[in-house]
């Protein structure tokens, strides 16, 4: 029995060590599995998770990036290299060399360094990159020679377009399916957003890597020079907007518009008005122009830049075609007529509703002719024609600058600029740039804010562009109040606020006394209809070669000298006008200044010619049009500055009565004074504009239709339509200081949060309308109830409502159901993937801002698209220099993007809102219940 019992122990003993195993290996499994879990679960985890992803996404775009790059140099360079070797070339070897610089060293570069990147990715999990940008770090000096001459390669592509041959050539090229539409200009560009993306990319990295990490004192010294190549970039590339937006613009006509192919040319704004057609009496009926909004027949697409105005048709396929007559026209030669009242056209207000405008054109070899064109709001009307008089304004001085100089005081324009050393040579608080203005002055590169609102106020000349950058983005680097505060002081005290330089260079010393002759009190040009004060009026004599010869001279006594030609700067309004070909000329070849040009009826003149010749009078009126002209841009396009600030709007209104009160005040300044005053005084909101807090309130609507009932285009209108509203609420000031990524966003930018978590709610919406079906047949209806929904929304130039649907059915709820897709029809799945293309993210959403460019507004874009060039923008360069001097041309690439995302909020939608579609409160659900379904 012992023996028996021995074998029982063992086996006992036997069990019993298996079963301990079993529970010791169980009960390490459990602790190793929560171990995992926990650290699966944990921030160290979650950052190298989005480390890998950052990685993984910077792979994917140095292989888009190197792709561009042999695209441009094997679609582009090489082929152009072949055919400036041909027996007729049309383009030199300089030439070609001159506009495509290193870029092809630059792509052997890229090469190697996404070589790297492949091999290290070959390495996952054990991901090393500092080592690869030790290596790239060194190299990115060949970029120097691209970015100093980027500018100089736009300027040569620009002149050899002028060549019918090679412009032909190179829209073969461009029509390479590899292209993708992309033009020549834009594969130039790539290299100069690159490194900023690198920056971008390490910035990331950096948010993401433990402070003890290997790498992170490389990567850190990575960024850091990254930044400092990149701050030259961002000059560079802010230079250069102008000319290739000038270039895209003169692609889209089908005509072509030499005049764009002028790099001295700036754009200033686009967008669709009404042309109203040449009647009878120039007469037009509420039902025509009823028939004229329905059917779109006098649409025009028009373009506004510094030296013309452009008036286009659309065609179905995007492409724009000039108007015949009238489709060109020279500010020169243009007169603005902004309230035309009842002498012009006897129901003009009536049937308009004064939102009507007026452009008399007066060429110097054909008939005079007059356009009206109509705007679609009144405050758009009001951002119109503050432009183009401004516009006027600075083409006029300039065309007298190269005269009154030459033929006044034998002064000539260069040495006019080059007498003030304080417009173009650096100093301590200001530094220029290479590239002029719109007033032919050096653009500023990095000033103090003082030297900016000394700019702002130089009563010599004022740019357009620089006012719009400036009013765009005064926010970052000064306050209202103290904007407010420097004009305040012009008009007050000009003699101590303005520069001792400037006043004296304001009066040049006159070699000779000129004749003295008034211009006879019964011209027509006296009874013209002005819109801004013109103090200080200049006209053209009507000599056989049409020159426009002026004279600034002083009419009275010789111990005056003669008015500088920046006398005319401030005064010469927009509206002043030209004579009419015919008219009988003046009685010299001389026109005096005149300073009661533009009042309506001769008795109006000042009799008091002491005062009209004294300086401090032209000073005072001077003064008094350049803060008018200032308040007039700022209170017509940026309203909103107001209407957020009570205080500022008092302070401004008190201004506004203070210059009324002055008895010396011109007519035409009274006038503009009372219309500023209007336009401050007025509603905020057209009577047409529905608002955002009245039309989101969806709880109180009644209850929604099912949605088999509504049709496609039902909910597709009503989706653009609230899309729109959302976007357009959006006030500029919130674009600034990434406000959108900080910890307090939804203080900082409440709008554009509401915009964002509209998105999600749309998105949230489509699926939950998909899921709420339980049989396969009726989800895969929905789908495809979905996707046309999408394709009328890109009809209506809704992308962000594409983006919203698209999205939707792209994700893992809706995505995972491989039955209901298999039921889904091919040409529905063909047209969801034509939709997605339209607005990928890849490249930049190039897709996308290629479509944009090719559509009228109203359209609603993709928020995020802008909202990552602003990010790019502030990640790659900062506000501020190291001697605290404001980064101006960060700021005009900054206002080149509001001012694009403000041309889409201007423009709204003729679709009626119905409460029936908009109540989405009974279907909407979140994204936990979707995916639970």
């Amino acid at each position: 029995e012992s023996p028996r019992l021995g074998v029982t122990s063992e086996l006992q003993l036997l069990v019993y060590a298996t079963v301990q195993s079993f529970m010791r290996g169980w009960l390490c499994r459990r602790k190793w599995k929560t171990i995992v879990q926990d650290y699966i679960c944990s921030p160290h985890a979650e950052s190298m998770r989005k480390r890998n992803q950052i990685v993984f996404t910077m792979v994917e775009a140095e292989s888009e990036y190197v792709h561009q790059l042999y695209i441009l140099v094997n679609g582009f360079l090489r082929p152009l290299r072949m055919a400036a070797s041909s027996k007729k070339p049309p383009i030199s070897h300089d030439d070609v060399s001159s506009i495509f610089l290193n870029s092809e060293t630059i792509m052997f570069l890229h090469e190697i360094f996404h070589q790297g990147l492949k091999a290290r990715i070959a390495n996952w999990p054990t991901l090393i990159l500092a080592d690869l940008f030790d290596i790239l770090l060194p190299m990115l000096n060949i970029y120097q020679e691209f970015v100093r001459n980027h500018q100089y390669s736009l300027q040569v592509l620009a002149n050899c377009k002028q060549n019918r041959d090679f412009d032909k050539l190179l829209k073969q090229y461009e029509a390479n399916p590899a292209c993708e539409g992309r033009m020549l200009e834009t594969f130039l560009t790539y290299p100069m957003f690159q490194i900023p993306r690198y920056i971008i990319t390490l910035h990331e990295l950096l948010a993401h890597t433990p402070h003890e990490h290997v790498e992170r004192k490389s990567l850190e010294f990575a960024k850091s020079k990254l930044e400092e190549l990149s701050r030259v970039m961002h000059d560079e590339v802010s230079d250069t907007e102008n000319i290739r937006k000038n270039l895209a613009i003169e692609r889209m006509i089908v005509e072509g518009c030499d005049i764009l192919l002028d790099t001295s040319q700036t754009f200033i704004r686009q967008g669709s008005l009404i042309q109203v057609p040449s009647v009878e009496r120039g007469k037009l009926s509420k039902v025509r122009l009823g028939s004229l909004s329905l059917k779109k027949e006098g649409e025009r697409q028009c373009f506004l830049f510094t030296k013309h105005f452009l008036i286009c048709t659309r065609s179905s396929g995007g492409k724009l075609h000039l108007l015949k007559t009238g489709g060109v026209l020279s500010l020169i030669d243009c007169t603005l007529i902004e309230e035309p009242d009842a002498s012009d056209d006897d129901c003009s207000g009536q049937v308009f509703g004064h939102l009507d405008f007026k452009i008399v054109v007066e060429p110097p070899d054909a008939a005079p002719f007059t356009v009206v064109l109509l705007a679609p709001s009144r405050q758009e009307k009001a951002a119109w024609t503050s432009d183009i008089s401004q516009c006027v304004d600075n083409i006029r001085c300039n065309g007298l600058m190269t005269i009154v100089f030459e033929e006044n005081s034998k002064v000539t324009v260069p040495h006019m600029i080059k007498s003030d050393a304080r417009l173009h040579k650096d100093d301590t608080d200001i530094c220029f740039s290479k590239t002029l203005n719109s007033c032919k002055v050096p653009q500023i590169r990095y000033a103090s804010v003082e030297r900016l609102l000394e700019r702002l106020t130089d009563l010599r000349f004022l740019s357009i562009d620089f006012l719009n950058t400036f009013l765009h983005t005064y926010r970052i680097f000064t306050t209202a109040a103290v904007v407010l505060g420097k004009l305040s002081d012009i008009y007050k005290r000009p003699f101590t606020s303005i520069p001792v330089r400037s006043l004296e260079l304001f009066f040049a010393t006159s070699q000779n006394n000129r004749g003295e002759h008034l211009v006879d009190g019964k011209s027509p040009r006296l009874c013209r209809k002005f819109s801004s004060p013109p103090p200080l009026a200049v006209s053209r004599t009507s000599s056989p070669v049409r020159a426009r010869k002026l004279s600034l001279t002083s009419p009275l006594n010789s111990r005056i000298g003669a008015l500088d030609l920046t006398t005319s700067s401030a005064s010469s309004s927009p509206t002043t006008t030209h004579s009419p070909a015919g008219s009988p000329p003046p009685h010299t070849g001389k026109v005096p200044l005149d300073l009661s040009r533009g009042l309506s009826s001769p008795e109006q003149r000042f009799n008091n010619t002491e005062r009209t010749c004294d300086k401090e009078f032209i000073i005072r009126r001077s003064a008094t049009n350049r803060v008018l002209n200032v308040l007039r841009h700022w209170v017509s396009k940026h309203a909103q500055d107001f209407e957020l600030n009570n205080e500022l709007k008092m302070n401004v209104l008190n201004l506004l009565e203070e210059v009324l009160r002055d008895p010396d005040l011109l007519p035409q300044e009274r006038k503009a004074t009372a219309n500023i005053l209007r336009a401050l005084s007025q509603d905020d909101q057209d009577d047409i504009h529905l608002k955002l807090e009245d039309i989101i309130q969806l709880t109180d609507c009644p209850k929604a239709e099912c949605f088999e009932t509504l049709s496609a285009m039902e909910l597709a209108e009503q989706i653009t339509l609230l899309d729109h509203i959302v976007f357009r609420s959006i006030p500029y000031e919130e674009f600034l200081g990434q406000g959108w990524m900080k910890l307090d966003k939804n203080e900082r930018t409440p709008y554009i949060m509401k915009t964002s978590q509209h998105f999600n709610d749309m998105s949230n919406l489509v699926a939950s309308q998909i899921m709420n079906y339980a049989d396969v047949s009726s989800r895969a209806n929905a789908i495809e109830k979905w996707v046309a929904v999408a394709d009328i929304c890109r009809c209506l130039h809704n992308y962000n409502g594409v983006l919203e649907i698209t999205s939707a059915l792209n994700r893992s709820a809706i995505y995972r159901l491989k039955k209901t897709w298999a039921k889904v029809s091919k040409q529905t799945k063909a047209l969801m993937d034509k939709l997605q293309k339209t607005v990928s993210s890849e490249g930049r959403f190039k897709n996308l801002r290629e479509t944009l460019k090719n559509c009228n507004p109203p359209a609603v874009p993709y928020l995020g698209m802008y909202l990552t060039d602003l990010a790019f923008i502030e990640e790659g360069t900062p506000n501020f220099t190291e001697e605290g001097l404001v980064n101006f041309s960060k700021m005009r690439m900054i206002s080149h993007i509001i001012r694009e995302i403000r041309q889409f909020q201007q423009t709204s939608f003729r679709i009626d809102h119905q409460p029936k579609v908009m109540d989405r409160t009974c279907v909407l659900m979140d994204a936990s219940q979707i995916h639970f379904l």
